[in-house]
C-alpha cells in the first residue's frame, strides 16, 4: 500500500469546532460502492457531505465546466440526505461544494474510493486525484483514495484506512503544498504487510491504441497498453504511526 505526497499549494488548515466538516467527492459517480463505503467510515469522524458527479466521470482530469450550467440534485441514502449529485466534473463538484453548497468551507476534502489505482502519470488524468487537488488549491487539506483493482473490490479495508489517514490529517494538518494520494492493494486486511510513504512516481502509461471495427464496419480506436510505476520513499510522514 502506498501513500504518495503530491506538492500543490502552501497553506495548511486545521479542523475546528466539535465535529469537523468533510466533503466527499469522486469520479465514479454518486452511486459508486467505493464512495458509499467511504461515506460510512467518514461519518464516524465528522459531518460528512457527498458532492459527486451524477454519473461516472473517470479520466476527465482537472477539467471544469464553463460553457453549460451545473445542475444539482439532492442525493439520498434511504431517507437520509447524504449530499448532492452534480452534472459536472469532480473538480466542479469540489468548487461548487466549497464555494456554494457548504455554508462554511469544509475542514477536509476526501476523494474516492476510486476503482483502480492512481499512480505516477495517471494522476494527471485522474478525476479522483483532481478532486483532491482542487480542494488543496482552495486551501483545504485533501486526500485521494484509490483501490488497486478493477474486479472484485475489497472496499471495507480501504475505507477504514482512509478514515485513519483522515483522522491524522484533521489532527495534524499537512506539510506545505502537499496533498495525499493513497493507493490500497485489493487484499483482505490480514494480507497487507504495511504502509509505505512515497513521492509521486515518474513512470508512465505505455499507450497502445487498438484498431477495431463496429457492426457497420466503421473503424474505431480503443486505448490499451501497460502501466509502469516507480516509487521513492518519503520519510516525512513516518511519525504518523499509520497501521493496517
Amino acid at each position: 500500500m502506498s501513500v504518495a505526497a503530491t506538492r500543490v499549494r502552501t497553506r495548511g488548515r486545521q479542523a475546528d469546532g466539535d465535529r469537523p466538516r468533510i466533503l466527499l467527492a469522486n469520479d465514479d459517480g454518486v452511486n459508486s460502492p467505493g464512495l458509499h463505503a467511504l461515506y460510512a467510515e467518514m461519518r464516524k469522524l465528522g459531518q460528512t457531505t457527498i458532492v459527486a458527479p451524477d454519473a461516472e466521470r473517470s479520466a476527465v482530469g482537472h477539467a471544469i465546466t464553463t460553457l453549460t450550467p451545473l445542475r444539482v440534485k439532492e442525493f439520498r441514502m434511504g431517507r437520509d440526505l447524504a449530499g448532492y449529485a452534480v452534472n459536472g466534473t469532480p473538480a466542479d463538484c469540489v468548487k461548487l461544494g466549497v464555494g456554494t453548497l457548504f455554508k462554511t468551507p469544509p475542514d477536509l476534502v476526501v476523494s474516492g474510493i476510486n476503482l483502480g489505482g492512481n499512480t505516477a502519470t495517471n494522476i494527471i488524468y485522474s478525476g479522483t486525484v483532481s478532486a483532491a487537488t482542487e480542494g488543496r488549491i482552495l486551501g483545504i487539506p485533501s486526500i485521494a483514495v484509490s483501490l488497486n483493482t478493477f474486479v472484485n473490490p475489497y472496499w471495507d479495508f480501504a475505507a477504514r484506512f482512509a478514515r485513519q489517514v483522515a483522522r491524522e490529517v484533521l489532527k495534524r494538518g499537512l506539510p506545505p503544498r502537499v496533498l495525499l494520494n493513497v493507493n490500497v492493494p485489493n487484499l483482505p486486511a490480514e494480507r497487507i504487510k504495511g504502509v509505505r510513504l512515497t513521492r509521486q512516481g515518474e513512470s508512465a502509461f505505455v499507450e497502445d491504441f487498438e484498431k477495431r471495427e463496429d457492426p457497420r464496419r466503421q473503424p474505431y480506436y480503443w486505448l490499451a497498453g501497460a502501466d509502469l510505476t516507480a516509487y521513492q520513499v518519503l520519510p516525512t510522514l513516518h511519525d504518523w504511526g499509520l497501521k493496517v
